[in-house]
């Protein structure tokens, strides 16, 4: 097939880019990479086309080339298309240089067995340190644009592999020098750096020289692979939470640098410092951020470098540049900040929050850098939310939220006036201003006053509760700001019971500070003003959401005034569901009344078939068992019924159930109980089981049927008795017993489980023989074996001995049975089928060896 034409490659890729995962599903798809590598030199397309063409291997790599050995070749073809470009000016050059770097990268190919990556990196490395590669390849013209390329293509190659530079850091470094302050180069070298120091502080290694080595010692191939192979650290944000990356930090103070070593860091770092002013402010963060990384966790390694750019910096009106900043002085603190510095932050960031021209987006970046301001000294343990010490109500009167503030910046004013809060003294006293909590009283209560408004806008309710919770967040140890807020939110309510679904919203999650009041006080509004009829689904569904076993008679007289205003499905399911909500509270006999009233009193069929089903539970389930039942449903599909789904949900509740059992069962030590053989069990639990049963089964007509054994209670950690379980050989013969277990749990599930079986050996179907009396051993079994086998018996067992023999077999398998023994003659215990090959009596030459057979 030969190259496809423009018109043909525009509708393929605007196909593709309409839906990339449908088009490689389809026909086209397998070819389109193929396509694209072989129409890359094609002279039909115009180098426009081409552009696009690798545009797309760009945004989409992971869909062109999804495996190595695609990535692999595609990379491989991309570097020849590219030496086979004319010497002449072409706009493919950095374009083709791109996509080789993306291909190996995105298709995880960069490897030392890699021949792409053998080529690519020479050829980058060659191209940024600006060696002559001669006009066969490149033109003057596009030798500094193919530079600057080739520094971002490193960049990103050690962004994927951490390490890869590591032997070129004394390259790049002397190259910053003859090149000047590069943005990409420096950023390159910034991150080399860092991604050195790192993996060598993990291998309890120094520097060796990285930063002296030159151009001269690296001929051959300065990829360190070994230090990328160990490298696992990725390019983290660029301005990060500093004390959640000190989690993630890989022990820098490990790093034992030599007096040279440690002054080359210094020299480097300063290097890269003095002129980074010249780079843009991104690059700058960037920049800073890296360095602080990689130094705030060296030791004998001050941050009085970063001292002359903080006091270029302090003054700074770019955003990036002051993250930066604060990012620096959650790292060095009081070793790099002064207290004055830090007042005349927190002033800036104050007044500049402030400022009437401030976009939102500014106005909340401000807010959320003093909200999260790094102190020097900060107070309380780790974590914990608070105000800046410096940070007063003097400094903050102009950042104080009003109605008239977006929603955003209102709800970020008004976290900081809730730390605020936390550290207020009852001032009135004292003659002086209103206190941060009187504003906040009042604050709330026009939020309340807007959002009772009948109605009004939906954004006027929500906001209003999300500073209820944020509230309720800040000042959860504050009853004397808690309470207000209980009281205004139950007026709130009583004016508008239709924001009833935000009320429930906001009781699953706050916590129990707020909780637990605002339950009680919602539950007595709704159960002493039932309201109209409009508004008695409000009432039902919040009332289903705080009912519980309080207050029972207030809430069972509310639901039978409201039954007979329940004539529709919709009111009748709410009703219900108050009800359900009682059963789980565990309200009784007075809820059983109702169930009843409603089984006849309902119209629909749905809700009289509930009322009875709650009724039939309430009457024949125990509490923990209820409770288990009218848990979530676990049925999966949306069913037309409720009554069928829930009834599912009480099925699964309800039935035996397979899981794995927390039951640990073992053989303990024979003893004598009874006349016949009798196995001690030992039982382990790792979690409480009650009402226990252990069935057992045997294969075959070894054993006579064996009983269950039953266990009230066991818990772990208790001393338990073993259990008996008396066994009837038929055939007595060794035997796995299956077992299967039968419990509750202390949730109410009744649950069965199969246990590993239990061994039988052959030892275990003798019972413990009594010693004969002293000097009549001999006549003793004698007369014994007559009374067991008056007329003899004989039977003959064949199997190989092997090279062990008679005598070893014996005494491997039957000296723990003997009872009499004598150098000629060997006396075992008898049971109704102990016969051997032959009764040998005392004067017989062969031992006397008996055998348990059919």
């Amino acid at each position: 097939m030969g190259p496809l034409g423009r018109e043909t490659w525009a509708q393929r890729l605007g196909t593709f880019r309409a839906s990339p995962s449908a088009f490689m599903a389809g026909p086209e798809g397998e070819d389109l990479g193929r396509d694209l590598l072989s129409d890359l030199r094609s002279e039909k397309l115009s180098e426009p086309m081409k552009v696009a063409l690798l545009a797309l291997s760009l945004e989409y790599p992971d869909q062109l080339w999804p495996d190595a050995p695609a990535a692999e070749a595609a990379a491989t073809s991309l570097l020849d298309t590219l030496v086979l470009l004319p010497p002449r000016p072409s706009a493919l050059r950095r374009p083709l240089l791109l996509a080789a770097t993306t291909a190996l990268a995105a298709g995880g190919a960069l490897n030392p067995a890699s021949g792409a990556s053998g080529r690519l990196l020479p050829l980058l490395l060659g191209l940024a340190s600006g060696r002559d590669l001669g006009r066969s390849f490149c033109p003057a013209s596009e030798q500094r644009p193919l530079q600057a390329t080739a520094w971002e293509c490193l960049r990103e190659l050690e962004s994927c592999r951490p390490g890869l530079l590591g032997g070129c850091l004394g390259l790049l470094r002397a190259l910053l020098g003859r090149e000047g302050p590069a943005q990409p180069l420096s950023l390159l070298l910034a991150l080399a750096l860092r991604n050195a120091l790192v993996i060598q502080a993990r291998a309890g290694a120094g520097l060796q020289g990285l930063l002296t080595a030159g151009e001269s010692s690296m001929e051959g191939g300065p990829w360190n692979w070994m230090l990328a192979e160990e490298g696992e650290v990725h390019l983290q944000p660029q301005a990060p939470s500093w004390p959640a990356a000190e989690e993630d930090e890989c022990g820098l103070a490990a790093l034992e640098l030599s007096p040279e070593e440690a002054r080359e860091l210094r020299a480097t770092v300063a290097q890269l410092l003095d002129a980074s002013y010249l780079l843009t402010p991104v690059a700058q963060a960037q920049l800073l951020w890296l360095l602080g990384w990689a130094l705030r966790g060296l030791r004998g390694q001050p941050p009085v470098l970063f001292k002359p750019q903080l006091v270029r910096l302090l003054g700074t009106a770019q955003l990036t540049l002051l993250h930066a900043m604060l990012a620096l002085k959650a790292a060095f603190g009081e070793a790099l900040f002064t207290a004055q510095d830090e007042a005349l932050l927190l002033r800036r960031l104050t007044l500049a929050a402030q400022h009437p021209a401030l976009p939102l987006p500014t106005h909340l970046f401000y807010l959320h850098c003093l909200l999260n301001f790094p102190e020097n000294w900060p107070l309380g343990p780790t974590g914990e939310e608070a105000a800046p010490l410096l940070l007063g109500s003097q400094l903050c009167r102009g950042l104080l939220p009003s109605l008239l503030h977006e929603p955003m910046a209102l709800l970020a004013r008004l976290h900081l006036l809730c730390l605020l809060c936390v550290e207020d003294e009852e001032k009135e006293g004292k003659g002086q201003d209103r206190s941060p909590r009187h504003y906040l009283e009042e604050l709330l209560a026009g939020l309340r006053q807007r959002a009772a408004l009948d109605g009004g806008p939906r954004a006027l309710a929500t906001l209003c509760f999300q500073a209820s919770y944020l509230v309720a967040h800040c000042l959860a140890g504050q009853p004397v700001v808690l309470i207000p807020l209980t009281q205004g939110l139950a007026q709130l309510y009583r004016a508008r019971p239709a924001l009833a679904p935000h009320f429930v919203d906001l009781l699953d999650h706050v916590g129990p500070e707020l909780q637990e009041p605002l339950r009680v006080a919602l539950r007595q509004e709704v159960a002493s003003r039932p309201g109209r009829e409009e508004a008695l689904r409000w009432h039902l569904q919040m009332l289903a959401s705080v009912a519980d076993g309080d207050a029972q008679s207030a809430t069972l007289s509310f639901l039978r005034a409201a039954a007979a205003h329940c004539t529709d499905w919709g009111l009748q399911q709410a009703l219900l569901r108050v009800c359900r909500a009682l059963l789980r509270a565990g309200v009784g006999g007075g809820l059983a009344d109702l169930l009843q009233e409603l089984a006849r009193q309902l119209e629909d069929p749905d809700g009289q078939d509930h009322a009875r089903l709650y009724y039939i539970l309430l009457a024949h389930l125990a509490g923990p068992k209820l409770g288990v039942a009218l848990g979530p449903s676990l049925a999966a599909p949306a069913l037309a019924s409720s009554l069928v789904a829930e009834n599912q949900g009480f099925a699964a509740a309800l039935m035996v159930q397979e899981a794995p059992a927390p039951i640990r069962l073992s053989v303990g030590p024979r003893r004598a109980e009874g006349a016949v053989p009798v196995l001690r069990l030992q039982v382990e639990v790792l979690e409480p089981v009650y009402s226990l049963e252990l069935r057992f089964r045997v294969e075959g007509q070894l054993y006579a049927p064996l009983g269950a054994v039953h266990v009230p209670c066991l818990c772990p950690g208790r001393p338990t008795r073993p259990l008996l379980l008396p066994l009837q050989p038929r055939r007595p013969a060794p035997a796995r017993l299956a077992v299967r277990a039968l419990y509750s749990t202390p949730s109410g599930l009744t649950c069965h489980a199969h246990l590993p079986p239990l061994l039988v050996a052959f030892a275990d179907l003798f019972l413990p023989f009594p010693q004969p009396p002293e000097g009549a051993q001999l006549d003793f079994f004698e007369e014994l074996w007559d009374s067991c086998l008056p007329k003899g018996t004989e039977s003959r067992l064949w199997c190989p001995l092997g090279p062990e023999g008679l005598e070893a077999l014996v005494s491997r398998h039957l000296e723990p049975f003997v009872v009499v023994a004598q150098p000629r003659c060997t006396f075992f215990p008898a049971r109704s089928r102990l016969t051997g090959p032959r009764r040998w009596g005392a004067s017989s030459p062969q031992p006397s060896v008996w055998v348990v057979t059919d």
